[in-house]
């Protein structure tokens, strides 16, 4: 095992699986779920483990057996980490507080149960949220579209132990820390949010009272869709759906696909093309629009977007951007929109339904210099904002960068040296582990009521009350 961070001398390291009681969750089995015999019980998914919290706005429930339930029913202290789904889900999660009783989880999320509190379970999932990210990326499983993370894995996940009077030190510290950070954080989210607002409010007011058409009767050419090609590096450029993130055309998002000028000739793009996301996971971006405003050199659009070239005689294409943006368009895209397989598609038919406040010209002018004025002011107070939410996040994964390198707390006398910690624990299980009446070794097993460390170790640990088999760092029959 190789330390993921340099940590103080009275620290020690040591993997998930010696320290913690790790497990999968339940498969969901359809033929049971029709089996009223069987106990009906939440159980937590992926999207309920986030990273540093449990979103619990949505949890199912599961049928299954009485004693996989009572097997796997989560206890306050738990730590819940994801094991699959894109890469930067692997790993993250939290501490389970007993919110939901009787509450169990899916096989894609695994359960970590702290044995004899060596680890604070914080720490443990503010350890693998923040800091052994890269040991995530760098252990998961890829296939064709997830990641994953076996059982076994997981358990080698490397893990820094503090003596247990400077875990709580550090506890404290961070927790006072971060209830800071998370303030600015969430403040900075709301007043860009608020930002937003305003923006909308300023559409909305401008394109009151205006009268709309059908999009399908104000356009130049026929919508078309792009086209699937497969990359090749050499291969004539096609754009990819990102070229479409900031409601303008970004030619730079491009791929070489394996195609010729030729066959990529009808998919060509123009200055004052729109272009519209024909699907997306997520509703509230299904539809996305995005005004190319350069001069391009040849580039094609892909299959993921519908071309939408408009009468220049009847509207201006910046005031197509700032229309396809409003709640207006927005509402009606969201809709009509049909989901398959979790994926929510728009198609070329729907588009030229979508009603579009129509002005004439001259008035459009006016509206897109009121808007672009407006978008101006959001722009410079979001960007001051973004940039100031992106130091807060920075701080805070320097805060747990120094936590966990011992940079926070300073040994204090009488704190108990992490290692000898480890050791109670190895030899506990060494005597659960070891047949009753029989002996190992020559050595004959004898219960005894206390365990010692040899000052040499870092002090003296014991265990008072407790049954085991060594005395003074040996057995004593």
């Amino acid at each position: 095992m190789t330390p993921l961070l340099p940590t103080p001398d009275s620290w020690a390291w040591t993997t998930l699986g010696e320290i913690a009681d790790v497990v999968g969750g339940v498969t969901k089995d359809a033929k049971k779920q029709s089996d009223p015999n069987l106990p009906l019980v939440p159980y937590l998914r992926v999207a309920n483990v986030q990273r540093g919290r449990l979103d619990l706005t949505t949890v199912t429930e599961i049928r299954v057996p009485e004693a996989t339930a009572e097997r796997l029913q989560l206890l306050p202290g738990d730590v819940l980490l994801n094991e699959g789904g894109d890469r930067d889900k692997l790993g993250r999660g939290w501490v389970w507080d007993g919110e939901i009783p009787n509450c169990i989880h899916q096989n894609h999320v695994f359960r970590a149960r702290v044995i004899d509190g060596i680890l604070d379970p914080r720490l443990l999932a503010w350890f693998a949220n923040e800091c052994a990210q890269t040991w995530f990326e760098t252990n998961g499983k890829q296939t064709t579209n997830l990641a994953s993370l076996s059982l076994s894995r997981i358990k080698e996940l490397p893990l820094p132990i503090p003596p247990l009077a400077e875990q709580q030190r550090i506890v404290t510290i961070l927790n006072d820390r971060l209830v800071e950070v998370d303030a600015a954080i969430s403040a900075l989210t709301q007043a860009n949010g608020r930002v937003g607002r305003y923006l909308e409010a300023v559409v909305a007011r401008e394109l009151d009272h205006i009268e709309s058409v059908e999009l399908g009767t104000i356009l130049a050419e026929k919508l078309i869709n792009g086209r699937s090609v497969p990359t090749r590096d050499d291969g004539f450029p096609v754009l990819r759906l990102t070229a479409m993130a900031s409601g303008y055309l970004d030619l730079c998002e491009r791929k070489g696909g394996d195609w010729t000028e030729r066959e990529a000739r009808p998919h060509l793009v123009k200055r004052g093309d729109f272009f519209v996301s024909r699907g997306n996971g997520s509703l509230s971006l299904v539809g996305r629009g995005a005004l190319l405003m350069d001069e391009p050199d040849p580039v094609a659009f892909p299959d993921t977007m519908i071309r939408i070239r408009a009468n220049r005689e009847r509207i201006d294409s910046e005031f197509l951007r700032i229309v396809w943006q409003s709640y207006l368009v927005r509402q009606q895209i969201e809709g009509a929109a049909r989901t398959t397989a979790g994926i929510y598609k728009i198609n070329q038919s729907i588009l030229e339904g979508i009603r579009i406040p129509l002005p004439p010209l001259e008035k459009q002018a006016q509206i897109v210099a009121t808007i672009q004025e407006a978008e101006a002011l959001v722009g410079t107070i979001g960007g001051a904002a973004t940039v100031s939410i992106s130091r807060c996040r920075d701080l805070r994964r320097r805060l747990f960068g120094e936590a966990f390198r011992g940079r926070l707390t300073q040994p204090e006398v009488g704190d108990e040296p992490a290692e000898g910690l480890l050791d109670r624990i190895r030899l506990e299980r060494a005597a659960e582990a070891m047949p009753r009446n029989r002996t190992k070794r020559g050595v004959s097993r004898t219960r005894i009521k206390k365990i010692s460390f040899p000052a040499d170790a870092g002090g003296v640990v014991s265990a008072g009350g407790q049954e085991s088999l060594f005395e003074q760092g040996e057995v004593s029959s």
